[in-house]
């Protein structure tokens, strides 16, 4: 008898299309466990936009104009980009390595027929979720004011989310590097220099020569000059860099999240 049950032990155990599924029910996991914290998800968005009412307009109108549009105008496109970037960040860093060392969620999680993959993919999934809720309502706030126009800002909400994506991935691939919240500096040491110096605020030309081609390697930078660019109705062919680059950082990120995931827990 046991001979013949033997056959129907992996059904029980996994149940049928789990395997279609697993990376999704890590993300509907995440989204169960948030449904109390929905305020930090819609407020995220505040900062980028005292920014840009104290910069754009305040700074703005003793700056005048620069590359032919108005400071505002300049400037929302990189916060944009920046909006994108934080929500990923946080939840992809801090969020993920509270799961990860204290609340020890992926050890339960790897004891179900979910594997690391699904716990990268679902994980990177939700922080793309936080980061196109925090570009989405910026985006609004930029359309009410006039800084972008309906059928640009569109496009650049996708590629807000290819920011979103790329800095999931890599964010994820980072959290299983720390040790304690020390090193969180260490996290902060690398975000804030992209913050100011990415040509959110100045065209990239006002830095000498060497420090332009540092700031070039930053991928705010990408990010900052791919969404400007269609935010301000300029979009040409060399924004592809921009994507491949994005693209290449997500594959990057989500396999080194996936391989630390696996190396830490299942050893």
């Amino acid at each position: 008898m046991t001979t013949l049950l033997r056959p129907l032990v992996p059904l029980r155990i996994i149940p049928p299309g789990m395997y279609a599924r697993r990376a999704s029910s890590m993300m509907e996991r995440a989204v169960l466990s948030q449904r109390s914290a929905w305020l930090t998800f819609v407020t995220g968005f505040f900062e980028p936009v005292f920014f840009l009412f104290a910069l754009g307009y305040g700074f703005g109108r003793l700056v005048g104009g620069i590359e032919g549009v108005d400071y505002a105008a300049y400037l929302a496109p990189a916060l944009l980009a920046i909006s994108a970037m934080n929500g990923a960040i946080m939840e992809a860093t801090f969020s993920i390595f509270f799961r990860l060392k204290y609340a020890k969620l992926y050890d339960a999680v790897l004891a179900t027929p979910m594997g690391p993959v699904d716990v990268a993919l679902g994980e990177i999934g939700f922080a793309l979720v936080r980061g196109a809720i925090y570009s989405l309502t910026f985006l609004i706030v930029m359309l009410a004011m006039g800084l972008v126009g309906p059928g640009w800002a569109l496009l650049a909400l996708v590629a807000s989310l290819l920011v979103a994506l790329a800095f999931s991935a890599a964010g994820m691939a980072v959290a299983t590097f720390l040790r304690s919240w020390q090193d969180f500096d260490m996290v902060m040491l690398f975000v804030i220099p992209m913050f100011l110096f990415s040509s959110t605020y100045y065209p990239l030309s006002v830095y000498p020569e060497w420090l332009q081609v540092l700031i070039q390697c930053f991928p705010l930078y990408h990010g900052i000059e791919l969404i400007r660019s269609i935010a301000l109705g300029h979009p040409h062919w060399g924004l592809l860099w921009h994507v491949a680059y994005f693209a290449v950082m997500t594959v990057i990120g989500g396999v080194i999240a996936a391989r630390r995931v696996k190396g830490l827990l299942l050893k």
